[in-house]
């Protein structure tokens, strides 16, 4: 599932943010397992493309509607510590996050004497200690089960080695308290990883919640800058929001919350920008269809070859694909229009070795 996943320990503000995330309805209440089951909402990414895009498209009073992408969240139930023994929701929260591709750890950076804490105090770096030793245990254990098989594998099969190897020193990197993803990339650790997921691979993306007056980026609040300097040692990303503002904003319409957003020196919510992090931590990237009916994002990750892309927007497209009449969508606008590119020479055609790149707009020939 190319998703990312939510987590965080009780009372953190996990829930208020993906209430508002999603506009749903998962309980927020101030006690542990507040949510039990997983909850799973679509934050749609804006993108001035799109428009741009409407707008040469656009027929006088016909306008093409826009259908954007989007950034996929699951609401992990809450965990504590003993979660990699089941203790808890420890067997649920440790099944959900092997389902998806990312996580997103709410960290929280606020004072409030009215939410209590399951740790009794206010300490991010140690919040996020607990919920990364339960993965780390987790791990261990897969790993000295993919050990014990691995051994006897290489003993009659020599092509094991190195990925015996591999996953000997990502052994001894995890029990020096080191997350998978920040072992040594190599081919031999990509292969382990690939057959033996680790939860610790996950690219993580932090999100440091801070009061409303710690905005736009907590710049002097100590513990997002705690936050920051962990990120920076691990090559994570740091997102701030106030779950609280961001709840507010979900009740109110464009204008009224791009005037509160103003009054807090940020042109757009966390949410989104917590969306477009979850987009950069799955590799993902945008290509459109765009006409005088429709204009669509699409999302695939990098590396995407054109037919595969194609199987986005219908499966008889990858398997008749022919090949793909492409051009970025900066020279479609400028252009205005298909046949105005094509005069030009703008539009180029590509086959099924193409590596699908960001702003490309694609039109597909296939074989139906």
């Amino acid at each position: 599932m190319l998703a990312v996943g939510i987590v965080g320990l009780p009372n953190v503000g996990k829930s208020t943010l993906f209430n508002a995330l999603t506009r749903a309805n998962a309980l927020a209440a101030n006690y542990p397992f507040a949510t039990i089951d997983k909850n799973v909402g679509v934050v749609p990414l804006e993108d001035e493309r799109l428009y741009a895009l409407q707008r040469t498209f656009a027929k006088g009073e016909r306008v093409p509607p826009v259908v954007p992408t989007h950034v996929e969240f699951v609401d992990i139930a809450g965990l504590v510590k003993g979660a990699h023994k089941g203790e808890g929701l420890g067997n649920q929260f440790l099944a959900h996050i092997r389902e998806v591709a990312a996580i997103a750890h709410v960290l929280r950076c606020f004072p409030d004497p009215d939410v209590v804490h399951v740790m009794g105090r206010v300490d991010p770096l140690e919040d996020a200690e607990v919920v990364e030793t339960e993965l780390l245990l987790a791990d261990l254990a897969t790993l000295e089960r993919r050990l014990e098989r691995l051994r006897k594998e290489a003993r009659a099969d020599r092509e094991r080695l190195p990925l015996l190897e591999a996953a000997e020193g990502l052994y001894v990197h995890l029990q020096e308290g080191k997350p998978a993803r920040t072992f040594p990339p190599s081919e031999a650790v990509a292969r382990f990883l690939k057959e033996t997921p680790l939860l610790t691979a996950k690219p993580v993306i932090y999100v440091a919640n801070v009061a409303e007056e710690d905005l736009p980026d907590g710049r002097g609040n100590p513990q997002v800058e705690a936050v920051r300097r962990k990120a920076l040692e691990e090559g994570a990303e740091v997102v701030v929001v106030s779950a609280r503002l961001e709840a507010e904003l979900a009740e109110l319409s464009g204008e009224e919350a791009r005037e509160l957003l103003a009054a807090y020196g940020l042109q757009e919510s966390g949410l989104q920008r917590l969306a477009r992090a979850g987009y950069r931590a799955l590799d993902l990237l945008t290509f459109f269809t765009a006409g005088e009916k429709e204009v669509r994002a699409w999302t695939v990750r990098r590396g995407t070859k054109a037919p595969r892309a194609a199987g986005e927007i219908h499966s008889d497209m990858e398997r008749g694909f022919i090949r793909a009449e492409v051009i970025p969508w900066d020279k479609l606008v400028e252009a205005g229009g298909w046949a105005r590119a094509k005069e030009r020479g703008w539009v180029r055609l590509e086959g099924k070795d193409y590596e699908v790149q960001d702003g490309d707009v694609i039109y597909v020939l296939f074989n139906a």
